[in-house]
């Protein structure tokens, strides 16, 4: 996280610690017979990362004064979601990855059943988490974030995203159908976590749309720069394969724009998030430092 500033460095890593010890506090242990799959859920979500999701909501929930427990169970049920994601992706049916944050891939370490098991368990996991009341007192907000979170994740976002990736492999895509691939798939979930805070805060509606018009302009930005790390990278760096958009011939932003333009469009992006979040007056310079950072991440 080199490339980020100092302040931003140091709160995202402040921020990732405190996620770290929740999902350590929620993921169950256990010493009977299934314990296995524990082990694998742990794995999925002990092994760091950048909690980018996390962090977006928890510093939207800071503009709305809403209480630092409340947000972080919610930042920690948007963890289990990602990573039940990404053990899903990394399946020799998926990607086929062997290497995920540096570490090997759930199905790498146990094996593929346990791995869709696993990623099942941390689905639910993170419905159940937002479903509880201490989560929030109040059960029409709970229910708020549980249907935000299952649009954001289903069929017309995170799934119907991934369905589009994988048809990907067989169908040359223009550069309007990968935006919206890119959108359902990365940039739902991103846009659910910029929120989150707002409806946990019970936010006016125009605070809500300035946070996911923000937060859709980042998701976009970050896939570019994936991709461009993808083009660009390496392995070791990138803690995970690299190339394989390229070998399995799927367009991306790099392969229809080029390098160029394809960083261009990400800083145009990051211009847009940033001016969305003039309605908070000063008060989201984190949300800000965050869209810098997403396009000169290296990892």
């Amino acid at each position: 996280m080199a490339v980020a500033s100092l302040p931003l460095a140091q709160a995202m890593a402040e921020n990732a610690a405190l996620v770290e010890r929740q999902i350590g506090l929620m993921l169950p242990k256990s010493d009977l017979p299934e314990a296995r799959l524990f082990d694998a859920m742990r794995h999925a979500c002990l092994n760091g990362g950048k909690r980018l999701r996390p962090f977006l909501v928890m510093e939207g929930a800071k503009l709305f004064g809403v209480d630092p427990g409340c947000a972080l169970r919610v930042a920690a049920a948007i963890e289990f979601m990602h990573c039940y994601s990404l053990v899903h992706d990394d399946l020799p049916a998926m990607d086929n990855s062997d290497l995920r944050r540096g570490q090997p891939t759930v199905h790498k370490l146990y094996d593929d059943a346990t791995a869709i098991l696993a990623g099942d368990a941390l689905l639910t996991l993170s419905f159940e988490v937002l479903a509880e009341p201490d989560t929030h007192a109040d059960p029409q907000v709970r229910v708020a974030l549980v249907q935000a979170l299952a649009k954001a994740a289903g069929g017309r976002g995170m799934v119907g995203g991934q369905m589009l990736d994988i048809i990907a492999e067989t169908t040359v895509f223009e550069l309007h159908t990968v935006s919206r691939l890119q959108r359902m798939k990365t940039g739902e979930l991103i846009a659910f976590s910029a929120e989150a805070g707002a409806i946990l805060g019970k936010a006016s509606a125009p605070q809500r749309q300035a946070l996911r018009a923000y937060a859709h302009d980042l998701g976009l930005a970050f896939q570019i720069a994936d991709d461009l790390l993808d083009a660009e990278g390496d392995t070791e760096t990138a803690g995970k394969p690299v190339g394989q958009d390229a070998d399995l011939g799927k367009a991306t932003f790099v392969s229809i724009q080029g390098v160029e333009r394809a960083r261009a469009q990400a800083r145009m992006l990051v211009e847009q998030a940033e001016r969305h979040l003039a309605i908070f007056e000063g008060r989201a310079e984190m949300l800000r430092a965050v869209a810098r950072f997403v396009i000169d991440r290296r990892h």
